[in-house]
């Protein structure tokens, strides 16, 4: 495993000798010492990436398309490895490793290297005698700062339309997840990316992270992370106006109505809020049932809750592990207090496992009956395995408890009733909507949410336009242009 930063090529210390344990989840020990990045370790990758912009910026787009193909082949050629680093870095069990985050690493870079040549400008029908197109041009140096719940997919996610579009990248890692992004460097000089087009530098936020964000010679950043982290980035930014693309928090509404095909929105909301433990701003964390189907629905959701093996996710039996840090976890268990002194009822879990697991950073699947949907429980991300339940008596009621908070990222609903699937995807406040399945993404289709959930767009032609910017080019053609001003 590479511990150090990766500038220009090559893998460093950090300027100032500074390093920063990252940890197992399972069991607190360490992994390793990673290098911690400073300011001056990231003036030196913007350096690098503005030295390496103007060549990789010109570079034909379908060459660029080939470097990134060539790097999907090499994910999958080591994705044993990459799955359990992943899983022993973050606590992802290790199934989901294999089958799902390094799955969806490769076909990400992969999608983009084939878009690479296929992004193209537009011809504009203007005023006769004038040929007027569009440009698609990269922005230059990117920033991108990743989170901690998803490193390894997040990379590709962020990285892979900006290189496709000719960008070169200044990446922060989180802190204490770094080693698989750290990996995907190495193998992406592999796969002939030229030095000092991408630059990982894994850091402190609020060293690293914010110099990202207010950098002079930056010019986009792109952040995945809180609402509260993201409206920082927004105020370091206006350094030298550089755009911004925020993914930020969740409130999942998963809206299960009377007609649902049960066993189906069971199974879908148990995937929509313990998958990777609940650590994922998609997550359904808000499980709105119509109240004439609830006490059947909690009667077999409960028990199904109740079953889920956590263990140690290098275990191929494991379904759920560890969140990610000890900090999170008692974050995580903070809010069955706050749900029980606003009256809430705890219906499973609400703690952490004994026996060998209680070195680890687990917290048990939990389900919290709230009394309102303005209830902390029901308004603020908890971001864990951790599902708040709340009853509605007709539609207007489900979408007014569905819309009822600040977030706007994703929402899902099981109904067999096709006009109401459609009014509801329209109604609903977000930037993806689910029917009759739930947290469902593909590098085709955009990423992203409305509100307090950010904005900008992860994913499809909609991420490329976000690391380009148009340049309108007008041409006289034949056009007689008649002097403005007679003499």
């Amino acid at each position: 495993m590479r511990h150090q930063l990766f500038i220009d090529g090559q893998f460093v210390d950090a300027e100032s000798g500074e390093t920063l344990a990252t940890l197992n989840p399972h069991d607190n020990s360490t992994i390793a010492e990673v290098a911690l990045a400073g300011k001056a370790d990231v003036d030196k990758a913007v350096v690098a990436a503005q030295r390496a912009f103007p060549k990789w910026s010109r570079l034909a787009a379908a060459d660029r398309g080939r470097i990134l193909l060539r790097l999907a082949d090499l994910i999958e050629a080591n994705s044993e490895e990459l799955a359990r680093l992943e899983s022993l870095d973050t606590g992802h069990p290790i199934r989901d490793s294999r089958n799902l985050d390094v799955p969806r690493t490769a076909a990400c870079f992969r999608y983009f290297g084939g878009m690479a040549d296929k992004f193209q400008g537009e011809t504009i029908p203007v005023e006769a005698g004038f040929l007027n197109y569009t440009l698609r041009e990269p922005v230059g140096v990117v920033g991108q700062v990743v989170p901690w719940n998803f490193p390894l997919m997040f990379t590709s996610w962020k990285m892979a339309p900006a290189l496709a579009a000719g960008n070169t990248i200044v990446m922060k890692p989180a802190e204490i997840t770094p080693l698989s992004s750290l990996r995907i460097a190495e193998l992406m000089a592999e796969a002939g990316l030229p030095e000092g087009v991408v630059n990982m530098v894994p850091g402190l936020g609020s060293v690293a992270g914010q110099h990202i964000a207010e950098h002079m010679d930056i010019a986009k950043v792109a952040f995945t992370g809180s609402t509260a982290t993201g409206r920082r980035v927004i105020q370091a930014s206006a350094s030298n106006l550089k755009k911004v693309q925020l993914e930020l928090g969740g409130k999942g509404a998963n809206i299960v109505f009377e007609d649902a095909n049960l066993l189906a929105a069971v199974n879908g909301s148990a995937w929509a809020i313990f998958h990777n433990q609940g650590q994922a701003c998609i997550a359904g964390s808000r499980l709105i049932l119509h109240e004439n189907i609830a006490d059947a629905f909690l009667e077999k959701f409960i028990p199904l809750a109740q079953s889920v093996r956590l263990g140690n996710p290098l275990d191929a039996t494991t379904e759920m592990g560890p969140l990610t840090s000890a900090l999170h976890r008692e974050r995580v268990l903070s809010y069955v207090d706050v749900a029980r002194g606003q009256g809430g009822e705890v219906l499973a879990g609400g703690k952490s496992p004994g026996g060998e697991l209680a070195s680890g950073c687990y917290v048990e699947p939990t389900i919290v009956r709230a009394k309102s949907y303005l209830d902390r429980v029901a308004q603020e991300e908890v971001f864990g395995p951790f599902v708040t339940v709340l009853t509605f008596k007709t539609d207007e009621e489900a979408l007014q408890i569905a819309n009822g908070t600040d977030y706007g990222l994703g929402s899902g609903l099981w109904t067999s009733n096709l006009q109401r699937a459609h009014k509801f995807a329209r109604e609903l406040h977000a930037g993806m909507v689910w029917i009759n399945s739930y947290k469902r993404v593909n590098p085709g289709s955009p990423f992203g949410g409305v509100g307090q959930s950010g904005y900008g767009r992860e994913m499809g032609f909609d991420a490329m336009r976000e690391y380009t910017q148009v340049k309108s080019v007008w041409v006289n053609v034949d056009a007689q242009i008649p002097p403005h001003f007679q003499r």
